[in-house]
Order: C-alpha cells, then structure tokens, then sequence
C-alpha cells in the first residue's frame, strides 16, 4: 500500500515524535497492547517496530506472522494502522529498522537478540 497518497498532514504525523501501541492477538484472552516506538515508510507502506527477539509481542507474531494494529495518538490527532506483522531477524534488516528509528527517535541500546516486527500496512484510520 503507497501510503504517500494519505497527504502532507498524514506524513507529517508519521514523523513526529510519539509514542505508539501496538496490539497483537492474545489466545484466548483481550489484545496484547504495548507502547514501543515505530516508523512508517510512505512509500513502501511498510511499519516498522524494534524489539527483542524473546519479547512477548515477537512470540505472539511468532514464525507464521499475525494480524496486528499500530496506533499513536497527538491529542485529537490520531493513527492507526492495521496489517500483516513478520518478525525480520536479518542482520541488515536489523540495522535498517535501527537507522529508521534512530531518526525519528534516538539511537537505540544494544541488543544483540533484537529482531524487527515488519507491518504490511492494509488498512488505515485516522482523523490526520
């Protein structure tokens, strides 16, 4: 999904600093949310979560993937994005979500078990 047809303002916000949740399925029970940083390529229409690799949310994504949805929210203003989560434990994928978040972040710690949770955006809603 291009994303750069959501206009300026959709762009802007996706660039802004905020915190995000992201929201996996729990079996049996209510949605796994958790705030973690994120980054969004327009063009691609691909989300992108840092974490570590034996985090809960990366073992409910697990080997197969999952449906997921990524919000942030500035006041009024509001995000989310729904899609298909991979784990990515490439080396230059790594290094790649890394550089992604260090620019709109700061650089992350060191973790040598970090892996990168890889939204396939489908959907989005929103009010930006």
């Amino acid at each position: 999904m291009n994303l750069v047809e959501q206009g300026e303002g959709f762009a802007d916000f996706w660039r802004e600093r905020h915190l995000c949740t992201l929201a996996t399925a729990h079996p049996g029970g209510p949605p796994h949310v958790v705030p973690v940083g994120a980054t969004l390529d327009l063009a691609t229409g691909i989300a992108r979560v840092i974490t570590s690799g034996t985090s809960y949310k990366a073992r409910l994504i697990g080997e197969d993937g999952a449906l997921v949805a990524l919000c942030q929210v500035d006041g009024r203003r509001w995000s989310t994005l729904e899609g298909r989560a991979v784990l990515r434990t490439e080396p230059e994928q790594v290094a790649d979500a890394e550089r992604r978040y260090a620019g709109r972040y700061k650089p992350p710690r060191p973790n040598p078990s970090r892996v990168v949770v890889e939204i396939t955006v489908t959907r989005v809603l929103g009010n930006v």
